[in-house]
């Protein structure tokens, strides 16, 4: 049972209940489909093809031409769509912990379980690089250095991530932040 929706141009989220007690919160970022993506990729392929061709054609050189824009053309759309994501997502389980998926266009799941008593406090941060800025959802963890990214993948807007980090909050035990500013929605 779907109870909370939010939805922009490049995610939708969707916090799931599909246990009847309850106790189990699932919370997903899909990602949405954008067509651009798929015609830049087979333009490129058709450019790198034809590039080849005209190539042979006109030079009359070796068929290896050919062979290497196929070649060529076939990586290009395998490093474009192979390890793409469809959606990540967390299974929120406060008697055991934490179960992070993401999974692939390919199919492929991967899959990574944080036991709750492990977790000392999940936090939101934000990352800033030269070329752009985004919130991060991480978790601090218990006898770890460094901080667990619950989104390793996606980067969704704090909207959307703030009922995930309250879901979170409550299952660890700690308590939420009581800065105004940060509300849901």
């Amino acid at each position: 049972m779907v109870e909370f929706s939010i939805t922009n141009q490049r995610y939708t989220y969707i916090d799931d209940h599909k246990w009847p007690s309850e106790e189990i919160d699932i919370h997903h970022i899909i990602v949405r489909k954008s067509n651009a993506k798929g015609f830049i990729v087979c333009v490129s392929a058709f450019v790198v093809l034809a590039n080849g061709l005209c190539l042979f054609l006109v030079k009359d050189i070796s068929i290896s031409i050919i062979f290497w824009s196929f070649l060529l053309s076939a990586i290009l759309v395998k490093l474009m769509f192979w390890k793409s994501v469809v959606k990540e997502s967390v299974v929120v389980m406060p008697a055991f912990g934490v179960q992070l998926e993401t999974h692939y266009r390919s199919g492929r799941i991967a899959r990574r379980f944080v036991p709750i008593g492990k977790i000392l406090k999940p936090v939101l941060l934000e990352c800033v690089t030269p070329i752009t800025c985004y919130w991060s959802l991480s978790l601090i963890l218990r006898g770890e250095a460094d901080l667990m990214l619950v989104f390793k993948e996606l980067h969704p807007p704090m909207k959307m991530l703030v009922p995930i980090w309250k879901a979170l909050c409550i299952a660890c035990g700690s308590e939420e932040s009581s800065d105004p500013s940060i509300k849901n929605g």
